[in-house]
């Protein structure tokens, strides 16, 4: 990843450098993820869309883009548009603001007359996620309002029912309601956005008066780089996991010269209390499901006392892996990651020394090592990228740091016994296999996004595409549960099946690779092949279409017993 698109990041260099940048993207050779992104704006977007694209290409998501006519998002959203249905749209953003306000309360307005107008906004904005659920079946993101340039009646305007404060602000409660109860619906936070970047700059009118605009244009990569954080976090390319450095890190101080009692931490000093609230950020990143590990240059025991300091918010528990010595870091990085079954670019190395980030950054390809600053901007910066923005939030993602302990435990096991069968006996495991219903949609979608190394044909799922085909008598749809004596890893396998006359055509196979040479992948064979026979399904094929990363399950079907019975030069085979 280009560290120019991190947060913080130079806006105008982005913008004046916008071309030469998308050409050093698209020439790294990454193998991207095509994905069609339609822009239904309530004001100019071009310059949006460009460097949106930019921003989405340093995921790993390479755009094609719709772009409405100027302030013909309500149109293109309600009425027939054969050219956005010809798109096909994986995703919609629809950019308005306040600017997009059709009418505000007037000062003799009587309270349902505001009530009325405050529905009828409401409304409109409701037949536009409607139709275009109706017609497109795709994730919409919808930008909420920022806060006005002026305030009427001063503070009062945002108590009295009259203020556009409070009209906006209750029009935006009724949108957050909205995304509360339906499923890919996401609000682009410029409320937020605005009031971190400054509101009078973002508001500032020349821009809307000369171009058009709704916001500055220096703006443009703050607002872009929140909706690419989105899309991405979408289409399952959020990051997993920390890996956290120590000293002058998670505490001020270097414990092997200073000793444990004299660190940085806790609420005697300013500087204390600075990494002690870093310290808490980190910890409730783990309520999100992101896996927390250590790679520091220390003897593990004086690592270990500083975790336990009587003012630390962690204990020994809250960490999956702790590689504490004097190892290269790069090196230490790599065992987690492997240690995790987890491709090294999932994890975010957080660590105070450039020379170190440098070094993890330059030898493990795709790992972002963001420049965290002095220790008052390491929850700013760390947040502000969004490495783990929030679109779905499974139950299987709040069980994630427990479910990554229990794998450890289960490593642990294993090192008792010299036969891998008994040792897989040992484990009592118990599978559940199902098709695909209301309470799994959310995690067999996530799973589909998120899965690289065990996914054999690279497909991509939403919610909505994955209930069409629950419901598509066509489809076979199974998701695969496991549990054992060490705990539940929850839904860990997803196939589909279409039906193509007698045969049942492999549309998706995936695995998470927490549980890897568990044997999951023959249950799930045998549920498929009983399912295919009730339904009077004679043959089944199967297809791997290779890329940088699931090159594991090269010959899966051969040794699930399949015959190849076609391969071309790029190594995409068909077998059955």
């Amino acid at each position: 990843m280009k560290k120019e698109l991190l947060y913080p990041f130079d806006a105008n260099y982005i913008l004046a450098k916008k071309k030469r940048i998308k050409r050093e993207l698209l020439a790294e050779g990454e193998r991207f993820v095509d994905k069609k992104i339609a822009i239904l704006g309530g004001s100019t977007t071009n310059d949006i869309k460009l460097i949106l694209e930019l921003f989405l290409l340093n995921q790993g998501i390479r755009p094609s883009f719709y772009e409405s006519e100027y302030n013909k998002y309500y149109e293109d959203a309600v009425f027939d548009n054969a050219e956005l249905e010809a798109f096909a749209p994986d995703l919609i953003y629809i950019h308005t603001s306040n600017r997009n306000i059709t009418c505000y309360p007037q000062m003799s307005d009587s309270k349902s007359r505001i009530t009325d107008l405050l529905e009828a906004e409401y409304q409109k904005y409701c037949t536009i996620w409607e139709s275009i659920a109706d017609r497109y079946h795709c994730p919409i993101i919808q930008n909420n309002f920022e806060m006005p340039m002026y305030r009427l009646m001063g503070n009062r305007d945002a108590s009295d029912r009259h203020g556009k404060v409070n009209f906006l602000t209750r029009l935006n409660m009724m949108f957050y309601d909205y995304a509360d109860n339906h499923e890919d619906f996401y609000i682009c936070d410029i409320n937020y956005i605005s009031a971190d970047y400054g509101l009078a700059e973002w508001s500032d009118p020349f821009f809307y008066h000369m171009y058009k605009y709704a916001l500055n244009v220096n703006a443009i990569p703050y607002l872009a780089f929140n909706v690419a954080n989105i899309i991405k976090s979408v289409f399952g390319k959020n990051k997993k996991g920390l890996v956290l450095d120590l000293d002058n890190t998670l505490w001020g101080g270097v414990i092997g010269d200073d000793g444990v009692e004299n660190i940085a931490l806790g609420q005697e000093v300013a500087e204390g209390q600075i990494y002690s609230e870093f310290q808490n950020y980190v910890k409730e990143q783990t309520q999100l499901g992101v896996i927390l590990n250590i790679d520091s240059k220390n003897d593990f025991e004086n690592a270990k006392a500083g975790i336990e300091h009587p003012d630390s918010a962690f204990c020994m528990q809250d960490f999956i892996e702790v590689k504490a010595n004097w190892e290269p870091k790069d090196q230490n990085f790599r065992e987690i990651a492997e240690d995790l079954n987890l491709l090294p670019e999932s994890l975010v190395f957080v660590d105070d020394n450039p020379a170190e980030r440098s070094i993890v950054a330059q030898n493990l390809d795709g790992v972002c090592a963001p420049e965290i600053g002095d220790a008052r901007d390491y929850i700013r910066i760390l947040d502000r990228n969004g490495f783990f923005e929030t679109t779905i939030l499974s139950e299987d993602d709040q069980k994630r740091n427990e479910m990554y302990r229990a794998n450890a435990d289960r490593k642990k096991s294993l090192h008792a016994f010299t036969d891998y069968h008994a040792y897989l006996e040992s484990l009592q495991m118990k599978g559940t296999i199902l098709p695909f219903d209301e309470m799994s949609l959310n995690r067999v979608a996530q799973l589909s996004n998120k899965s690289n190394q065990f996914n054999l044909t690279t497909k991509r799922y939403t919610r909505d595409e994955m209930e069409m085909r629950a419901k598509d008598e066509n489809y076979i749809t199974l998701y695969g549960k496991l549990e054992d004596k060490f705990g539940d890893n929850g839904i860990v396998s997803v196939v589909i099946g279409k039906r193509v006359k007698e045969e049942c055509h492999i549309e998706l196979w995936i695995m998470s690779c927490r549980v890897l040479k568990r044997d999951m992948e023959y249950a799930m064979l045998d549920t498929l092949i009983e399912t295919c026979q009730n339904k009077g399904i004679k043959k089944i094929r199967g297809f791997y279409y290779p890329t940088a990363k699931n090159a594991m399950v090269k010959d899966f079907y051969g040794k699930m017993g399949f015959s190849q019975v076609a391969c071309d030069a790029a190594g995409n085979s068909e077998w059955e």
